[in-house]
């Protein structure tokens, strides 16, 4: 599959946040804890340059734990970049994000208090993938409903400024894709997730890939769920038309109905259903 979206809002909303940069104090970058790589735009790091930066990895209670305390050691000893893990949705882990920023940033507070700048707000802008949960996120961070939020990729749209505290505002931004994904796992990826949007995609095609690489890592869970009794060496439409059949999905004539099926067994995933699993691992990234 060949994946590929960039609609001409995410150039603007580039522009946008270069020109904010120089208004921040420090970059939030909120990543999927479920595809941890594949939801990092490389954009950001010629975006943002030398600006202090964290890592959010938002929907844990989605992936593996052990591949987010992985990922977590991974981003703060190998890349240096002060990150935890987070579930936006209740909250677990979302007061992380403050006590990062202003331990990242404890030499340029104490400079500002050298100034007299005592009680200046860290200003933050939240930045990442379509569909990562950032305004969820910020939400939760606030403790009241200030961002606009959705399930679906695309929601955010101009500047929103959100005060958490007297020490912290954060500047919640859309989610923004980059022109060419690096490969096709790239894309696969960021369309299970919902990133990219299923209208763009083959949904069937998806649902093949997801559950070959379901196959893969975790065999269990398909079984479990979709009563399929066998799966190794079976191609994705195989596993597809098995899952569709034990669920009943069927079309007039008795078809099966493999449509249907594809668009349930991505809404299990997105929405945690299937388990808790993470697609990539510390090992997998080019060096």
């Amino acid at each position: 599959m060949n994946i590929q979206w960039y609609p001409g809002h995410m150039t603007k909303t580039r522009r946008q946040m270069e020109a904010d940069l120089k208004h921040v104090d420090i970059v939030v970058e909120i990543v999927d804890a479920r595809v941890p790589i594949s939801s990092r735009n490389p954009d950001i790091d010629a975006i943002c340059g030398n600006k202090p930066r964290v890592i959010m990895l938002n929907r844990a209670d989605q992936a593996d734990p052990q591949l987010t305390r992985a990922w977590a050691d991974y981003f703060n000893k190998t890349l240096g970049i002060p990150a935890a893990a987070a579930d936006s949705r209740a909250g677990t882990g979302v007061g992380q994000m403050a006590a990062l920023a202003r331990s990242a940033l404890k030499e340029q507070i104490a400079r500002w208090k050298e100034k007299g700048q005592v009680g200046r707000p860290i200003r933050a802008m939240v930045v990442g993938v379509p569909n990562v949960g950032k305004s969820t996120f910020i939400n939760k961070a606030a403790k009241r409903k200030s961002a606009k939020t959705g399930d679906r990729p695309g929601v955010t749209r101009g500047k929103q400024w959100v005060s958490v505290d007297s020490g912290l505002e954060l500047l919640d931004t859309p989610g923004i894709l980059w022109p060419k994904f690096e490969d096709e796992t790239t894309g696969l990826h960021l369309a299970f997730t919902g990133a990219v949007k299923d209208e763009v995609t083959d949904l069937e095609g998806l649902a093949c890939a997801l559950l070959e690489l379901l196959r893969d890592r975790y065999p269990q869970a398909v079984k479990e769920r979709y009563k399929v009794a066998e799966l190794e060496g079976r191609q994705g439409w195989e596993l597809l038309e098995d899952c569709a059949k034990n669920r009943g999905m069927r079309i007039s004539g008795g078809e099966v109905d493999t449509e249907r099926m594809a668009k349930l067994l991505l809404d299990e995933f997105r929405g945690g259903k299937l388990g808790r699993f993470t697609l990539e691992a510390p090992e997998d990234v080019k060096r």
